[in-house]
């Protein structure tokens, strides 16, 4: 298969042949059809995240089909349509997860910092990392929603907000823009896997999609300074 990766912190991203990898037992293969670049894949480019290690393949927005599944995994088939954010995966083990706060897992792995991510053709996940994508929503719709939508999303929900409520978003950006695709809105400018379904299905049932630009694997360099330059409108999807 292609994926990008980056050797080392710093360097440029190099596009390379590797095997197709084989899931783990608690691991799918996701074939990616789509995968958004965010401004965190800096973390690998630059190094700057404690946990990264090198070579890496980035990607955190991550949405494609289910290329096959380890021994031990029930909860997904071939051909599933699913997509992965930031979290990847918790230990189940840990005081958090005994708790239920998988969020906090103190072992909990990050989709393209720990493990390779979505600048690929194929990448592999743990099964409790993975979320539904609706019918509703195509790949390239569905990718950004995996970061930047959540993140929106679950500031709304939180908010004691209702319907017809003038709420400000400070920045129409990549995030912003999707606050702003349906009610009333002041913007202004400035110098876990369940909560990706709920934001996939509201996505999908209020039509809430992102404006995104799409590139082809091979241009990933380009693709990425369109988004760290502020200039795209208004996020960068990888389709692999």
């Amino acid at each position: 298969m292609r994926a990008v990766e980056v050797p080392a912190a710093g360097d440029p991203f190099e596009l390379v042949e590797r095997p197709v990898p084989e899931p783990g037992p608690d691991e799918v293969r996701v074939a990616v059809d789509a995968c958004g670049i965010c401004h965190s894949d800096a973390y690998v480019r630059e190094g700057t995240h404690p946990a990264v290690s090198y070579p890496r393949t980035p990607g955190h927005e991550t949405a494609g089909r289910v290329d096959a599944v380890g021994d031990r995994v029930d909860a997904w088939g071939e051909g599933d349509r699913v997509g992965v954010g930031w979290h990847g995966g918790h230990c189940f083990t840990c005081d958090p997860c005994r708790r239920g706060d998988f969020q906090g897992c103190e072992n909990g792995e990050i989709t393209g910092i720990t493990f390779d991510g979505g600048y690929a053709e194929y990448a592999t996940v743990p099964a409790e990392a993975l979320g539904r994508v609706p019918d509703a929503l195509d790949d390239v719709e569905a990718a950004p929603l995996l970061c930047a939508g959540i993140t929106t999303f679950n500031a709304l929900r939180h908010l004691d907000a209702g319907p017809g409520d003038l709420v400000a978003v400070q920045g129409i950006g990549g995030l912003g823009h999707l606050v702003a695709t349906r009610g009333s809105v002041a913007g202004w400018a400035s110098g876990h896997a369940k909560d990706w379904e709920d934001t996939l299905a509201f996505s999908a049932l209020r039509e809430v999609t992102p404006q995104v630009e799409t590139f082809p694997l091979d241009d990933v360099a380009e693709a990425y300074d369109r988004m760290a330059s502020n200039e795209a409108r208004f996020r960068v999807v990888l389709e692999p």
